[in-house]
């Protein structure tokens, strides 16, 4: 979100926005506040976030969660800006700041001003409710002595801007004043007119510099001569905007557009009719997947944790179950210890003992104990044997369970990385407390009741819908909420998603469809073919006791399947 995309933004904003009535706000993030404004015939949403990577300001068709209780920011906002009128939107000093003037009526029922003005300074970001007389209110970030010894945003504070950075204005911007700032400067010219400029960006500055010299990476003796051509290229870009997003191969976005990029020659260029359509289409997913990344991380954390542990355990006990395999060698002994007692006389501590066990009764090496006969050191191996046969049998059923608690644990870690609401991850939380593995804190924030989340819903080729599960819950329901002759299909033998055709008899290429899916959304992903099983929903059980999504089936066959690209609907 650098000056110039703000710019567009702006003045869009004020175009679309002024004199609507503010009807409703929430704040779904402790960054982010959402504004519903009345316009002529319609009502449009303004976002504003203060994200430190994904701060911007634009109308939007997001819909969010609230919290149960609105934080105190949120509550006043609503106290002061109810029904007041938005009056204008600006940008201050060419900079990453907007401010949006609000007049409404006060308690006394006298006119008065508010003003919200948004800074998006990356880690710096911030809202702020500010009075008539530039008194802080409220904001989203208190900025207080311990954060920052220049500049202190805190309520019940006189509202002061950011400090000055000495650049050059863009929207005021002569060639004589560049030429004079760039006079005698060598260097890259991208930097040099980013140091010299506000509200560039780097690759804003580099598709400057190729618009001026047809470099985008120049690196220059004097940049003076560079002047006039890169004042008429920020013209041309103020002049003319053209909203776009860049999509890469598999349709991910990778670049917000306020003006055609000259310079990019890669990806596909989808435009859109307004910048804030463009802006809310790019930050769906960007903004949406950092979030989720922000929130999973103490599941993830937990769940890396527990599999490290059970891998290290796990080794313990195959240790352990190794060492138990010397039970047999235990009652050869004492069998042939049994056998051949006229050999053993007390106070031996070794004996050689013909073994009947091997093909050419190779003798065979005891240690005795020289206090007992050969009857009692016999019963010492037995007892010995015994041992270790008793070892043996529990250190394989804990193997057992430990196998199949960090396959629980690897198939988590899978469903976190297809969570992509709040919803998906509560359930996946859920499952977690109810499992003890994670605590269920009070001092997290409280939601109101979230939902269901929904599989991820494809379709093939033929036009059949696929349904594949992102978590445990959501495959048991999608599973057992399926008809008993659809066909269900799962990776075989590793984590994975439940995936189910929606029809019962399927064509060979919607079930090589299905698998494809089936091997995407499991751990062997990474492969180039992946071994899937399929079968109907009626040969599918679960096991009493078993965890969520842990399930037995019959009347299977497999299909091998290259994993379906990312990207694929």
């Amino acid at each position: 979100m650098d000056g110039i995309t703000l710019y567009h933004l702006s003045k869009e904003l004020d175009r679309r926005l002024s004199g609507a009535r503010v009807d409703k706000i929430q704040q779904p993030e402790r960054d982010e506040v959402l504004l519903t404004l009345r316009c002529p015939g319609e009502n449009l949403v303004l976002l504003i976030s203060a994200s430190a990577d994904c701060g911007r300001a634009h109308i939007t068709r997001v819909k969010k969660a609230n919290p149960l209780e609105p934080p105190a920011l949120c509550m006043l906002m609503r106290k002061h800006l109810l029904g007041g009128r938005l009056t204008s939107v600006r940008q201050v000093s060419a900079d990453r700041i907007l401010v949006f003037e609000i007049e409404h009526t006060d308690e006394l029922g006298d006119a008065a001003k508010k003003k919200l003005i948004c800074e998006f300074m990356g880690k710096h970001s911030n809202i702020i409710l500010v009075n008539g007389d530039g008194r802080i209110l409220e904001c989203a970030r208190h900025i207080n002595e311990t954060i920052s010894s220049f500049r202190l945003v805190l309520p019940g504070l006189d509202y002061t801007s950011p400090p000055e950075h000495g650049k050059l204005p863009f929207d005021a911007l002569t060639p004589e004043q560049l030429q004079a700032r760039l006079a005698g400067k060598s260097g890259s010219l991208p930097k040099l007119l980013q140091a010299s400029v506000s509200g560039l960006s780097l690759p804003l500055a580099r598709e400057i510099a190729y618009r001026a010299c047809g470099d985008a990476e120049a690196y220059v003796e004097n940049a003076e001569p560079y002047a006039q051509s890169a004042c008429r290229a920020i013209s041309e870009i103020l002049s003319t905007p053209s909203p776009a997003v860049r999509l890469g191969p598999d349709g991910e976005a990778l670049e917000l557009e306020a003006f055609p990029f000259k310079s990019r020659l890669y990806g596909t260029l989808c435009p859109y009719p307004t910048l804030s359509e463009a802006t809310d289409e790019y930050y769906l997913q960007r903004d949406t997947f950092m979030r989720m990344q922000q929130k999973s991380a103490a599941v993830r954390r937990v769940l890396k944790t527990h599999e490290e542990r059970l891998q290290k355990k796990l080794a313990l006990q195959q240790e352990a179950y190794d060492s138990a395999q010397a039970s047999e060698e235990y009652r050869i002994k004492g069998e042939m210890l049994m056998a051949s007692p006229q050999l053993v006389k007390k106070g031996m501590t070794e004996v050689s003992l013909p073994n009947y066990y091997s093909e050419d009764c190779a003798p065979l090496s005891v240690a005795l104990d020289p206090r007992l006969d050969a009857q009692a050191n016999a019963q010492r191996y037995f007892k010995l044997y015994k041992k270790a046969q008793t070892a043996r049998k529990l250190a394989l059923e804990q193997l057992r369970q430990g196998r199949e608690e960090l396959s629980y644990i690897e198939g988590q870690l899978e469903n976190l990385e297809l969570c992509t609401d709040e919803a998906a991850l509560e359930e996946m939380r859920s499952e977690l407390v109810k499992g003890g593995y994670i605590r269920d804190t009070a001092s997290r924030r409280e939601k109101k009741a979230l939902p269901p989340s929904s599989p991820m819903q494809f379709t093939a080729p033929d036009g059949t819908r696929v349904l594949a599960g992102r978590n445990n819950m959501q495959n048991e329901a999608l599973t057992f909420g399926a008809e008993p002759e659809e066909t269900w299909l799962h990776a075989k033998n590793v984590p994975g998603s439940h995936v189910i055709i929606k029809s019962a008899s399927p064509s060979e290429e919607t079930l090589l469809y299905a698998a494809r899916i089936a091997a995407r959304y499991s751990k062997a992903s990474a492969a180039d073919t992946v071994e899937v099983d399929f079968t109907r929903r009626r040969y599918v059980k679960k096991p009493s006791g078993a965890r969520p999504g842990f399930v037995i089936y019959t009347h299977q066959r497999t299909i091998l399947a290259k994993p379906l690209d990312a990207g694929t609907k």
